[in-house]
């Protein structure tokens, strides 16, 4: 199992979930990503290389979380963003810096 850390930004974004249905499909997520990063997500190329992504299902609307994994010191995965697909890459990747 890998410990699994949120960004500020991510960590806001789950905090104003008010849905219950919702915060339990991305808890759902979050356990898959917690027991296999590699396989729970797509790895992502080009500018966001070394990014996964998995994608969350909710009432016809697709959700995205976004995470990296760090294999360091011991098994870390942190979530750098979440939200809804709309503008979800744009997002990422100005938060990111890129």
């Amino acid at each position: 199992m890998y410990e699994i850390r949120c960004m500020p930004q991510a960590e806001k974004y789950f905090k104003k979930i008010k849905e219950k249905q919702l915060k339990e499909a991305y808890n759902d997520a979050l356990k898959e990503i917690s027991k296999d990063p590699y396989n729970a997500g797509e790895k992502k190329t080009g500018t966001l290389a070394g990014v996964y992504c998995r994608d969350v299902f909710y009432k016809k609307t697709n959700y995205e979380i976004a995470y990296k994994i760090y294999e360091d010191n011991g098994k870390l995965v942190v979530i750098i963003l979440a939200g809804t697909r709309e503008n979800f890459y744009n997002e990422l990747k100005r938060y990111m810096n890129i």
